[in-house]
C-alpha cells in the first residue's frame, strides 16, 4: 500500500443486533437438525434475528449512532457514509442513503459496497483512500446485514449458520505510523456460483417461478466455500502483514470474519497464532456477514484484548468470492471501548 504523510485510523466503533435470539434448540423445533450437529460443524449457538419491521438499515443506523458518539463526532462531520451488505432494504436507494438521512448527516456523500461477508474489510481500505488523497476527512463505515430475510428456514445446511447485526467505525485521520498500516484485497469470480442469492436482479428478476422454486434464497456449497475460506484466510492475512513489513510473529490480536470456529482455527493453525490472541463470537452471533468482524473487534476492546500500540489484523473471506485483510497498529488516545 503506498503511503502518503496521511495516516488513517478508527476514531470510534458501535455495533448493534436485534433483541431476539434464536438458539438451537429453538432452530430444533424448525428444521431437521440438532444443536450437537450445529455445535460441532460451526461452533454456533445461537444467533440474533431482526422482527419482520426491522430492515438493515435500522440495525445499521442504530450502530452508527453509537460509532459517532464512541468518535466524540457529530454527523455533521461525517463526509462519506459507506455500508456493506448483502441484504439492503431494496435494490435502490442504497442503504447508505437511508442512513444518511436518518442521521441527518446531510453534507455526507453516501453508497453501498458489495462484496459479500468481505464488505466491511473492502469498505475500510476504499474509505481509507478517500481519507488518504485529502478529499475526505472522516468516513463512517458500516457492515450490516439482516439475513435472516433471505434464508430458506426449510435448508438445514444454511439456515443454522446465519445472524443478524451491525457494526460501524468512523475512520480519520490518526498520529502518525498508527491506523491502518498494511491491506490486501483480492477476488476470483470463478467461485461465485458456490455462494450466491440466484434471483431478483436482472439474470432472473422475480417472477412466480423464481419464488416457487426458492432461487430467493441464499444458495452455497458448503464443501467448497470451506476449502475456499481455510486456504485465503490465511493467505489474506499474510500478504496484508508482508504489505506492513510485519509477519505473523508481530501479531497480537487477530480478528477473523465469524463463519465457523473450524475456518478461524485452521487460520490460528496456519499463521501459528495462538487462539488466546485470536477473537472467536461465532458462537452467540453466529455468521452475520459483513457485521461480523465489527462486532468481533468491539467485543475484543470491551474485554481489554487490544491495548495501544498493539499490531491488530482483520481478515475476511465472502461471496465473490472475495477475501481481504487489513492490518492496524493500534492507537487511540482515550480507551472509551469499555
Amino acid at each position: 500500500m503506498a503511503m502518503n504523510e496521511i495516516s488513517v485510523g478508527i476514531l470510534g466503533i458501535g455495533t448493534y443486533v436485534p433483541d431476539k435470539v434464536l438458539t438451537n434448540k429453538d432452530l430444533e423445533k424448525m428444521v431437521d437438525t440438532s444443536d450437537e450437529w450445529i455445535v460441532e460443524r460451526t461452533g454456533i449457538k445461537q444467533r440474533y434475528i431482526a422482527d419482520a419491521d426491522t430492515a438493515t438499515s435500522d440495525l445499521a443506523t442504530k450502530a452508527a449512532q453509537r460509532a459517532l458518539e464512541n468518535a466524540g463526532v457529530t454527523a455533521d462531520e461525517i463526509d462519506l457514509i459507506i455500508v456493506a451488505t448483502a441484504t439492503p432494504d431494496m435494490l435502490f436507494p442504497a442503504v447508505a442513503c437511508l442512513v444518511q438521512d436518518n442521521l441527518k448527516a446531510a453534507k455526507a456523500a453516501a453508497f453501498d459496497l458489495a462484496a459479500g461477508c468481505t464488505g466491511f474489510m473492502y469498505s475500510m481500505v476504499t474509505a481509507a483512500q478517500f481519507i488518504k488523497s485529502g478529499l475526505y476527512r472522516k468516513v463512517l463505515v458500516i457492515g450490516a446485514e439482516t439475513l435472516s430475510k433471505i434464508l430458506n428456514w426449510q435448508d438445514r445446511n444454511t439456515c443454522v449458520l446465519f445472524g443478524d447485526g451491525a457494526g460501524a467505525v468512523v475512520l480519520g485521520e490518526t498520529k502518525p505510523g498508527c491506523g491502518i498500516i498494511g491491506v490486501h484485497l483480492g477476488a476470483d469470480g470463478a467461485g461465485g456460483k458456490f455462494l450466491s442469492l440466484p434471483a431478483g436482479g436482472s439474470r432472473i428478476p422475480a417472477s412466480v417461478e423464481s419464488v416457487t422454486e426458492n432461487l430467493h434464497f441464499v444458495h452455497m456449497n458448503g464443501t467448497e466455500v470451506f476449502k475456499f475460506a481455510t486456504k485465503v484466510m490465511g493467505e489474506a492475512a499474510v500478504a496484508a502483514l508482508e504489505d506492513a513489513g510485519l509477519t505473523a510473529n508481530d501479531i497480537d490480536c487477530l480478528i477473523p470474519h465469524q463463519a465457523n470456529i473450524r475456518i478461524i482455527q485452521s487460520a490460528s493453525k496456519r499463521l501459528k497464532v495462538p487462539m488466546d490472541k485470536v477473537i472467536a463470537n461465532v458462537d452467540k452471533y453466529g455468521n452475520t456477514s459483513s457485521a461480523s468482524i465489527p462486532l468481533a473487534l468491539e467485543e475484543a476492546l470491551q474485554a481489554g484484548k487490544i491495548k495501544n500500540n498493539d499490531i491488530v489484523v482483520l481478515v475476511g473471506f465472502g461471496a465473490g468470492l472475495t477475501w481481504a485483510s487489513c492490518v492496524m497498529k493500534w492507537c487511540k488516545e482515550e480507551n472509551t471501548f469499555a
